[in-house]
């Protein structure tokens, strides 16, 4: 397994694994799906080096993005010293293999290198499979919320209360 940065080349899979995720979000019931992302937002993400891709024998099994701050979701709470994670999508031919673990094992590493304190990440709504999931991968879950100001965020932030999680690392 090799985690490196999504290149611009890579863009056209990333879209497809979110389309591939979005549609297996409509297949619950009681979960929120994710709406098309924006690919200037992507680009940039991909320019910024903030977009990452698993790979197993060449093949993309999986893609996430960071960020270093998160006020609109996070608000006061933005102010610590913290890798924040988005949009986690699994090839589907490799569902079932706990890349979120594998995940949180980077953003340790990656935390530490860059002297971060915090691992961060949030969803929507009560998906009690996917928060217990998060806790399982040593998430803290720290409640749902609603959040005050949802104006630059995604249209599914509009849609229920955020369920927050974050990894204390000191």
């Amino acid at each position: 397994m090799t985690i490196k940065n999504v290149s611009i080349t890579d863009i056209d899979e990333v879209f497809r694994l979110y389309k591939i995720a979005s549609e297996y979000q409509k297949e619950k019931k009681k979960v929120i799906v994710w709406p098309n992302f924006d690919r200037n937002m992507v680009e940039k993400e991909i320019t910024e080096n903030r977009q990452f891709k698993m790979l197993i024998k060449n093949e993309v099994v999986c893609i996430w993005a960071i960020t270093f701050s998160d006020a609109q979701i996070w608000e006061e709470r933005n102010k610590d010293h913290a890798i924040y994670i988005h949009r986690i999508a699994t090839n589907p031919n490799f569902r079932g293999n706990n890349f979120v673990q594998k995940i949180v094992d980077w953003a340790k590493i990656y935390a530490e290198k860059n002297d971060l304190q915090y691992i961060r990440l949030d969803t929507l709504g009560n998906n009690t499979r996917l928060i217990q999931h998060y806790k399982n991968a040593g998430f803290d879950f720290l409640g749902m919320y609603a959040l005050e100001n949802t104006s630059s965020l995604p249209e599914h932030y509009k849609e229920a209360p955020a369920c927050l999680f974050e990894i204390n690392l000191r």
